[in-house]
């Protein structure tokens, strides 16, 4: 289901995302004292704004020479050491040793703020009075989740020329999703940028993966006390950078060159990612790249009549002979419920002269239940004035379709034809031509 979702909403609230966690990261970055910063995006813009002359200037420059670390790290050494590492650690070692003023996880948090063994399980509390307010974020926490996984993995498989197994990817993400709540944690997912490094850093197997949770696992239990000692102002540089580095801000630069539609589903979905919330801003997005989808597909879609001489452009085949009081129309593209008034021409244009209007459907690509009813009134209204239906050569959906519902063989299996020729020959034989008047004798 992950490959339905459009490029511009998975675009959008990616940058979203970034911008999201850069603003969560600016209080400690510059230092600033606030008290607890609203989730709210204009409230946490008010706040902020208001205690800029607070900014820390010993805190500020710690940030700014972990960005510039991080930055100017030389490719070639992040393969052995990434340079996230080394500003962590450099920016540790110059907070501790001169002792500045600088925030740490310790002096935020106090000293018990990080694990120091292996956390307990523990059985969840379930509510169900607020089941209702919990579906809706669970639903999209599970569909970014995907995404972002999915989107790892196809990163990963470019980099290292292999394809990975999507089905397998998420059930294994479903079961630790489902396992780890037990145990205090939060959902978890693959990520493109913890992915790449790995993949740079020598990684071409699943093992990889294992191997990085393991480390990390040491990290946060063996390094506990010494990560106490860690600066959040070089913590909020890492999240900075890392937020900055998985935006495709590329996107805003190309924006001309997409269509409208598109430029808008990507705005819209970016602008209520960082204003609201991602639930807000995938639904909104989803409903409105879908509208936009439903309109292309109709606006493709065309229902033309054949001139007297059975023509309608180069490129199709022709008739000839076409009797009079038959009209012909050719349906090309896919005929679903958007494009189903279409039809309406053919009966404002059935006069009173019209006895078979034939509706040539080898250019339909697909038909919906929409559609069928549309053909369903049509024929109904053919009928009730004794006149007739013709299909010409209808592929195998819409055949299947109207096969199922019984269409056909209201419409009769002599008027389900092959082709546009066979139609004009069956609509021969519903209007015999008139016979011409016998002279009376003088």
């Amino acid at each position: 289901m992950i490959k339905y979702i459009p490029h511009p909403v998975t675009t959008g609230f990616t940058c979203g995302i970034a911008i999201t966690i850069m603003l969560t990261q600016v209080k400690e970055f510059l230092g600033l004292e606030t008290g607890p910063v609203p989730a709210e995006f204009f409230a946490k813009l008010e706040v902020l704004s208001g205690a800029w002359r607070s900014v820390s200037w010993p805190t500020l420059a710690s940030g700014i020479g972990a960005v510039a670390i991080m930055r100017f790290w030389p490719k070639a050494w992040s393969r052995y050491v990434p340079g996230s590492i080394v500003a962590v650690i450099l920016g540790t070692l110059v907070v501790a040793v001169f002792k500045l003023p600088v925030a740490t996880v310790s002096s935020r948090f106090g000293p018990e703020a990080l694990p120091n063994g292996l956390p307990a399980f523990q059985l969840l509390v379930f509510d169900w009075h607020h089941l209702g307010d919990l579906v809706r974020p669970a639903m999209a926490i599970t569909l970014l989740g995907a995404i972002e996984s999915l989107l790892s993995a196809v990163v990963s498989d470019g980099m290292i020329d292999d394809r990975h197994d999507s089905n397998q990817e998420l059930m294994a993400q479903g079961i630790a999703n489902l396992t780890v709540p037990f145990f205090g944690g939060i959902p978890v997912t693959g990520v493109i940028a913890r992915t790449a490094t790995n993949v740079r850093s020598g990684a071409g197997s699943p093992v990889a993966g294992l191997t990085h949770a393991l480390v990390l696992l040491l990290i946060v239990l063996i390094a506990g006390p010494l990560a106490k000692l860690i600066p959040l102002t070089v913590l909020g540089a890492v999240l900075i950078v890392v937020a900055f580095n998985m935006g495709d801000w590329e996107e805003f630069r190309v924006l001309g060159r997409h269509t409208k539609s598109d430029a808008a589903v990507f705005l819209v979905t970016f602008a209520l990612t960082v204003v609201f919330d991602l639930t807000v801003a995938v639904e909104v997005g989803m409903v409105l790249a879908a509208g936009l989808f439903i309109k292309r597909v109709t606006d493709t879609t065309q229902v033309s009549a054949l001139d007297e001489t059975g023509a309608s452009g180069q490129g199709h085949e022709q008739v000839k002979d076409v009797p009079a009081g038959v009209l012909i129309y050719r349906v090309f593209g896919a005929l679903l419920f958007g494009a189903a008034d279409k039809l309406d021409s053919v009966i404002r244009r059935a006069n009173a002269d019209t006895r078979v209007v034939i509706l040539h459907m080898a250019a339909v690509t697909a038909l919906d239940a929409t559609a069928l009813n549309a053909l369903e009134t049509l024929h109904e209204k053919l009928r009730h004035h004794k006149k007739h239906l013709i299909l010409s050569g209808p592929h195998t959906q819409p055949y299947f379709l109207m096969e199922k519902a019984g269409f056909l063989d209201r419409v009769g299996a002599a008027n389900i034809v092959g082709d546009l020729e066979e139609a004009v020959g069956r609509a021969r034989q519903l209007v015999p031509p008139k016979k011409a008047p016998t002279q009376a004798p003088f």
